[in-house]
C-alpha cells in the first residue's frame, strides 16, 4: 500500500502555509510550526528537504524566513511529495533504485502495479499548490472523472 509519511503530509502543510502568505512574504519556521501545531525540530528537517529541491528559498535577516521559490500554481502535490518521500511506487519492484525482480518480464501482476503507479502520479500531478491553498478545508476534491 502506498503510504505517505508524516514528513510528506507536513511538507504539504508547510507549502500551503507559505503559499497563503500575501505578497509572497517570508514566514519564519517558528510561525509555521505554531500555526500548524507541529514541532519546530521536525519542520527543520522537512524544510531542509524542500530547500535541497529548491521548492522554497531562505531569506535571511530580521524580516526573514522562508517563501516559495515560484508561484503556487507551478507546484504539484506530486512534486512536493517526491521531495520528501522519494519515489512514490506502490510496490518495491517498480522502484528504479531497487534490484530488479527475476520474474519482472513474466510477472502477471506487474501491469496492475504500473497502472496504479500511473493513476496515482496523474492524480497527484493534477493538483497544484494553488488549488490547495485557495480551497476551504474539507472542500477540495479532484476525484470526479479520475
Amino acid at each position: 500500500m502506498l503510504k505517505i509519511s508524516t514528513k510528506g503530509r507536513y511538507a504539504l502543510r508547510v507549502m500551503i502555509a507559505l503559499a497563503s502568505q500575501p505578497d509572497s512574504r517570508p514566514v519564519s519556521l517558528r510561525a509555521v510550526a505554531e500555526q500548524q501545531h507541529l514541532t519546530l525540530k521536525y519542520l527543520e528537517s522537512i524544510i531542509s528537504l524542500l530547500l535541497r529541491e529548491q521548492l522554497v528559498v531562505s531569506i535571511r535577516g530580521k524580516a526573514g524566513g522562508y517563501r516559495l521559490s515560484r508561484p503556487a500554481a507551478r507546484y504539484t502535490v506530486y512534486e512536493i511529495l517526491r521531495a520528501t518521500e522519494g519515489e512514490l511506487e506502490p510496490v518495491h519492484c517498480l522502484n528504479p533504485e531497487e534490484a530488479h525482480c527475476p520474474l519482472e518480464k513474466y510477472c502477471p501482476t506487474q501491469p496492475v502495479w504500473r497502472g496504479l503507479q500511473r493513476v496515482t502520479r496523474e492524480y497527484l500531478e493534477s493538483i497544484s499548490l494553488a488549488d490547495l491553498s485557495q480551497s476551504p478545508p474539507g472542500e477540495f476534491s479532484f476525484c470526479d472523472g479520475i
